[in-house]
């Protein structure tokens, strides 16, 4: 679904990007506005506003795809630039999350919290395993649950009230999906051997 959404929203992020650069602003900015966006997005999630949360999310999330495209841009995509970038997706990830398990914490509903729990461990481990793939030199981008239909989900069971179907759904199919992952990418080393 990525690729699908980076080809719908080339020319729109190309035109806010070359608009940001004349403006002098930096890539690495942009992904810090993504954070401290999805930190107080989980602000709102964790006090029950979950209508507020997912509005701050809608208009956020897409910096994620903005940052890439200023550096493009700019023509200056740096390490630096792409490690920063994957750190704050993770931590904007965790803040979210960790806003619906504080939600449930006051509530007292302690499936909510479990499954909370269960989501963000999932969610890291997708990521973890891509990048330990991508550094024994492999790609794994695969998966039912990859970061933008986790988001994309997050959103809409904010969006509909229904945040515990929704972390349930979170935290079973993010950690299939790491296990896609794994399975994948033993798949591509045995066939480097």
């Amino acid at each position: 679904m990525t690729k699908f959404l980076r080809d719908i929203f080339n020319k729109p992020l190309e035109a806010i990007a070359n608009y940001l650069d004349r403006l002098g602003i930096t890539a690495n900015t942009i992904t810090l506005i993504g954070l401290t966006g999805n930190i107080t997005a989980a602000f709102f999630i964790g006090r029950g506003q979950f209508l507020a949360g997912a509005i701050i999310l809608i208009f956020l999330s897409p910096l994620d795809a903005v940052d890439g495209a200023l550096s493009r841009v700019r023509n200056k995509e740096t390490k630096f630039g792409a490690f920063l970038d994957s750190i704050c997706d993770r931590y904007s990830e965790i803040a979210v999350i960790f806003g619906i398990l504080v939600f449930f914490l006051n509530k007292n509903d302690f499936w909510g919290v479990i499954f909370s729990f269960l989501a963000v461990t999932g969610s890291v481990l997708v990521s973890y395993v891509r990048a330990r793939a991508e550094a024994l030199g492999g790609e794994c981008k695969i998966g039912i649950l990859t970061r933008v239909e986790r988001y994309l989900l997050i959103i809409i069971v904010l969006l509909i009230n229904q945040v515990e179907v929704g972390v349930g759904i979170l935290a079973v199919f993010s950690h299939i999906t790491a296990f896609q992952r794994i399975i994948h990418v033993q798949k591509l080393l045995d066939g480097k051997n």
